[in-house]
This record gives C-alpha cells, sequence and structure tokens, in this order.
C-alpha cells in the first residue's frame, strides 16, 4: 500500500476502457455455459483443443518484473493512513464494491486488507450468509483487524496470516479476490496470481484498484502506480484478461480480471 498522497484530485468521469477479448478456447466456453468441472480438466480440455495454455511468466529479477520496479509494502506502523479521515470521498468503497459485483452470500478475499479498511465493507455487503478471508502478511495488521471487526461486531470474516508469495486460501473457496493497493507491492506476482487463481470458485475474478501512473495529478511514489499499459501486459503474463475498467476515482483505477 503507498504513501499518502499530497493531495487529492477532482473526481473524475467514468471512461469505458475496452476489455481485453476473450480467448476461444474450450476453456472459456466451459466457463460461460457454467459448467462445474475442475480447473485441471478444463486446462487439459482446453489443450486437447489446441488453445494455448496459461502462461507461466518470468519470475522478477533485481526487484523488476516484467519492466517495473516492484514497490515496498506498506508497514504496519502507517496503518493509520488506512483509515484516514475523508478516504470514503477519495476511495468511494460502495461503488468499487459495486464494479467488482459484490452481492449478498458471496464467499470474497480481501488480500492484503490492512487494518481491514475494506474487509468491513466487504463483510457489510456479503451478509451473515457470505465470508470474508481477510488476508494480509504481518500480524500487527491482523492484529488491529480484528479490533476493529470486535467494535464493528462483524462475525462473517476469517483474518489469514499468509507467506510472502502464498495466500493461504483453499482451492476453489472465493468468488472474489479484491486488491486495493496491493498489486503492486507483491513480492512474487507471477506466483501470487497462480495461486489465487487456484483459489478462485467457477466463475470467479481478481479486481485490481492502483493509482493511475499516467496522471500527473496522482502525487503517489512512481513505485506505488501503474499505468493501464503495464497491468494489461502483467495480467496476461499472469494468465488472466481485463473484462471491465472503471476510471470513474479521482486517483485511482478499477480493474477486474477473469482467469
Amino acid at each position: 500500500m503507498p504513501s499518502a498522497p499530497q493531495a487529492d484530485a477532482a473526481p473524475r468521469p467514468v471512461a469505458l476502457v475496452a476489455p481485453d477479448a476473450a480467448p476461444a478456447s474450450a476453456d472459456t466456453a466451459s466457463a460461460e455455459a457454467g459448467s462445474p468441472e475442475p480447473s485441471s480438466i478444463a486446462a487439459d480440455a482446453s489443450v486437447e483443443a489446441g488453445a494455448t495454455p496459461t502462461p507461466t511468466p518470468p519470475p522478477p529479477s533485481n526487484g523488476v518484473y516484467l519492466g517495473r520496479k516492484l514497490a515496498r509494502p506498506m508497514s504496519h506502523l502507517g496503518a493509520a493512513w488506512l483509515d484516514r479521515a475523508g478516504r470514503d470521498a477519495v476511495q468511494r468503497p460502495s461503488h468499487v464494491l459495486d464494479v467488482a459485483g459484490v452481492r449478498a452470500g458471496a464467499r470474497v478475499c480481501d488480500f492484503g486488507a490492512g487494518s481491514g479498511y475494506f474487509t468491513v465493507h466487504l463483510a457489510r455487503r456479503v451478509g451473515p450468509t457470505g465470508r470474508v478471508f481477510a488476508v494480509d502478511l504481518q500480524p500487527e495488521m491482523l492484529t488491529l483487524l480484528r479490533q476493529k471487526l470486535t467494535r464493528e461486531g462483524l462475525s462473517n470474516v476469517t483474518p489469514v496470516l499468509a507467506k510472502a508469495s502464498e495466500p493461504s486460501l483453499p482451492a476453489a473457496s472465493v468468488d472474489l479476490v479484491l486488491m486495493v493497493d496491493v498489486y503492486h507491492e507483491l513480492e512474487r506476482p507471477d506466483l501470487t496470481m497462480a495461486q489465487l487463481r487456484a483459489a478462485l470458485a467457477p466463475g470467479g475474478r481478481v479486481v485490481w484498484v492502483e493509482y493511475r501512473a499516467e496522471d500527473p495529478n496522482v502525487s503517489i511514489k512512481p513505485d506505488h502506480k501503474m499505468s493501464l499499459v503495464q497491468i494489461r501486459r502483467e495480467a496476461a503474463a499472469a494468465g488472466y484478461r481485463v473484462t471491465q475498467v472503471d476510471e470513474s476515482l479521482p486517483q485511482q483505477r478499477i480493474v477486474v480480471l477473469a482467469p
């Protein structure tokens, strides 16, 4: 998660951005038909049909991944900024969850949950029949998150302490993985995105929210921002396609990915 910006930019109008074209493969057809076929079987069917298998991107080298400098994760010592006054106005959490398609009863993962800003919004949206897995690398963040859950009276959240490149989620366990200002900080984006794919239930999706590198008004350190070109490059390298891009937040873009 990035350090605090110097100033909030004015709200932006909604911009429609073309999604990536869906690959013509047996795997895609199976997903569109809602087939419960396990991913391994579906992958075999894709290969037999002559489709290109999921790519294996190269690992990061010297702190650089596919031409992008990897950012250092935000420390728990800066957790107060995650719950800063005025964040709702620029973050628009309800809109983010609308774009992500979060519904009552869903099983969702707040990946890089931090102190639980989005965890609380997710827990309220999915309701008592849903479940939120709040994943973070830092036990100190999860301590803050548990305290917040107690204050808010929320019992449908499971805190998960992850390892550097291991989300620690069971296979096919979630309908959505939400990553807000998190993807750019991953130590091994290649491994993490592969493991998140395995954690997705059929029809599941991953949503990135990242600061726009192209916008000079976004006063965030360069390694804590991503351009849309870089987002598409890294998503494709990990075997995902961009299905929706929402540009309506003042400083960030919301990107919906499908495996």
